[in-house]
């Protein structure tokens, strides 16, 4: 499920972020907690993701191909 951000960019989670670049959720995990990627924690501890960053990122990896 996508929640949205005050700021209306939606959040994704580990696992719909993964499934964008075929890795497993954990990896995403990983790559927040080395800064690759920003996210937000939610008041339970999880960790979110911004549509808006995760698709840049996205698009920078496929340009690089």
């Amino acid at each position: 499920m996508t929640a949205t951000s005050v700021d209306n960019d939606p959040l994704l989670t580990p696992a719909e972020v993964a499934s964008l670049f075929r890795v497993d959720p954990k990896t995403v995990t990983r790559w927040a907690q080395a800064g690759k990627i920003g996210s937000i924690r939610t008041l339970g501890g999880h960790r979110r993701f911004r549509q808006s960053e995760v698709r840049a990122l996205l698009d920078a990896a496929t340009d690089d191909d």
